[in-house]
């Protein structure tokens, strides 16, 4: 084996080891600083290094036990100086697990229950582009905006979006790629675009196809 191929192995082990120490110690827990900032930072939660966007955090509640994983964003508003009139405008629950790379972009109420798992990529927002004037260009035009509530239990599926006016009952499973917009009922599971509900649990009959 030639030195530079040694020399090349060693170094990218040392920088592997090195940046993974480095995201040990950039992790944001209870204890730091920053923390103090959020709306609400709960016992024993984490935002994984390297974070994503993350700004307004006095209108962010994050849960006890709740991690967020690496490359997040978490924003309300546009910008840090922005005055929102929900507080908090993010709210996460407890014991849930926000998979790497999601966003959740706040501009009027957004709630995660508790025990909710997404995967990666996931998208959720409350406020969309309107096209109302067709004779404006859409991103100027005023958004509008509608609260997301998502019920306790819930997983959703990598690159899932979740768009304004959406209400998902607990226990709900959305499949990967769908596009959700609406109210759904407890224990059910979503997929498509724009999503529908693909199954459905009975309590006499168990799991069957097609909404109820």
């Amino acid at each position: 084996m030639s030195f530079r191929l040694q020399f090349r192995r060693f170094l990218g082990s040392l920088v592997r080891r090195w940046r993974r120490y480095l995201n040990e110690v950039a992790t944001v827990g209870p204890s730091d600083a920053c923390a103090g900032e959020f709306f609400y930072f709960g016992h024993h939660a984490a935002l994984m290094a390297p974070q994503g966007v993350i700004y307004n955090e006095r209108y962010l509640s994050i849960g006890d036990e709740t991690l967020i994983g690496p490359n997040v964003c978490l924003t309300a508003g546009i910008n840090g100086e922005q005055e929102m009139l929900a507080t908090p405008t993010v709210s996460i629950g407890r014991h849930c697990v926000i998979g790497r790379g999601s966003h959740i972009i706040g501009h009027w109420s957004i709630e995660l229950g508790d025990d909710i798992q997404t995967g990666p990529y996931v998208y959720i927002t409350d406020q969309n582009h309107s096209y109302d004037d067709i004779d404006e260009p859409v991103g100027w035009q005023r958004p509008s905006e509608e609260a997301v509530k998502i019920g306790s239990g819930s997983w959703l599926g990598a690159n899932v979006v979740i768009l304004p006016g959406t209400n998902l009952g607990k226990n709900t499973t959305v499949a990967a790629g769908a596009v959700v917009r609406g109210t759904f009922p407890d224990h059910v599971v979503l997929g498509g675009v724009p999503a529908k509900v693909l199954r459905h649990y009975s309590p006499s009959e168990g799991w069957l196809a097609g909404p109820a």
